[in-house]
């Protein structure tokens, strides 16, 4: 399905586009950033602190990370202050970079068994699988706020991975 080589490439894409995002959400003022958009987790703010809950989230079950304290429902306040949120999110890319980095093929073979807060239930699926949904929900969830930043009057610059990468 995947090799750790893939999830070595997303992480770096990943990173950058965090550094890229963030950058162009930070030259915002607080209020446009804090501003409820009527989006699923309702602001640029939210829905950058909703993407790092996740990874948080998901690294955890993969023994990388301590889970976060809060429930899903409430992410989008996983932390109040957007220097901080910027501050972890350039942490937690370190630590995302370091788990794709000592990947082995072996590591993404078999499943993964968690309970989901989110469905209420246990789940079981394919680590290759939810190792690909981990950089899918990232770019998934960043493109909404990249949108939202768009539409806020500035510019992240390219988003598409093969421009995004060094050669």
């Amino acid at each position: 399905m995947i090799t750790p080589e893939f999830a070595r490439t997303m992480a770096a894409y990943n990173a950058e586009m965090n550094r890229r995002v963030f950058g162009a959400a930070m030259r915002l003022p607080a209020e446009e950033r804090r501003m409820d958009r009527s989006v699923f987790w309702r602001s640029i703010h939210g829905t950058l602190s909703h993407i790092l809950w996740a990874d948080r989230t998901w690294l955890s079950r993969f023994g990388e990370s301590e889970k976060p304290s809060i429930a899903i429902w409430d992410s989008d306040k996983l932390v109040d202050d957007f220097g901080d949120l910027w501050t972890q999110r350039q942490r937690f890319d370190q630590v995302i970079t370091a788990w794709a980095g000592q990947l082995s093929d072996q590591d993404l073979q078999g499943d993964l068994a968690w309970y989901s807060g989110a469905v209420g239930r246990d789940m079981t699926r394919p680590r290759a699988l939810v190792v690909m949904h981990i950089f899918n929900h990232q770019t998934h969830h960043r493109g909404q706020a990249h949108a939202l930043i768009t539409r806020a009057g500035e510019s992240t610059g390219d988003t598409d991975l093969p421009f995004v990468l060094p050669d």
